[in-house]
């Protein structure tokens, strides 16, 4: 084996460690907080023993960071191909509004650690995860404002309009349940429908 598949091959399993703790840290998070999850519970949720934390974060708040990071960062994804699968407005809040909610019944767990944990973060970390939520505003801001110019959309406030929407979709991760009689993709329609009403959309 040559010297660069070894390293390829480590680094690998190096990452499949990471995973499984921010997996670990994720569930220890939702369940107990931020605060009240120690590294034991991390690492036991990991099925991996206390050290293994340390070795490859450097920190409880790295953990949730990077946690935060990877989930806004997935949402944004999913909001963004939503907006540009359609030029018309009405079709755009659709789908965002599907995939804003419907990523956050299907990642329910994560997502209620991503924005609930928030100020538990180094000020550094917790700037670069409010501007991933100010892009995620902007996105929802540009299609109710272009629907709006076309006659698409009647609201009287347009940010008030986004924030509630936004809002609304976010919350899901609070109730949302597995194995309950609503799918990820029930609630994702249900809340796509819902947006286009908050929106004053044009029959």
């Amino acid at each position: 084996m040559s010297q660069d598949q070894t390293s390829a091959d480590s680094m690998s399993k190096s990452e499949k460690t990471r995973k499984r703790l921010r997996a670990g840290a994720m569930a220890a998070f939702s369940e107990l907080g931020f605060h009240g999850a120690s590294t034991r519970h991390i690492a036991t949720a990991a099925g991996m023993s206390p050290a293994a934390v340390y070795v490859h974060y450097k920190s409880k708040e790295e953990l949730l960071y990077r946690i935060s990071k990877f989930g806004h960062e997935a949402i944004l994804a999913v909001v963004r191909d939503g907006a540009a699968s359609s030029d018309d407005p009405a079709e755009q809040l659709r789908a965002y509004a599907f995939a804003l909610a419907k990523y956050h019944a299907q990642e329910h767990v994560s997502a209620r650690v991503v924005n609930y944990e928030l100020g538990a973060l180094e000020p550094e970390h917790h700037a670069e995860i409010i501007a991933l939520r100010q892009e995620l505003d902007r996105v929802v801001d540009a299609i109710l404002q272009r629907g709006l110019d076309r006659g698409v959309f009647h609201t009287a406030n347009l940010r008030m309009t986004s924030v509630t929407i936004v809002g609304a979709c976010i919350d899901i991760a609070r109730w949302y349940r597995d194995g309950g009689s609503w799918t990820p993709d029930d609630v994702g329609r249900f809340y796509a429908d819902s947006a286009l009403r908050i929106a004053g959309a044009t029959p």
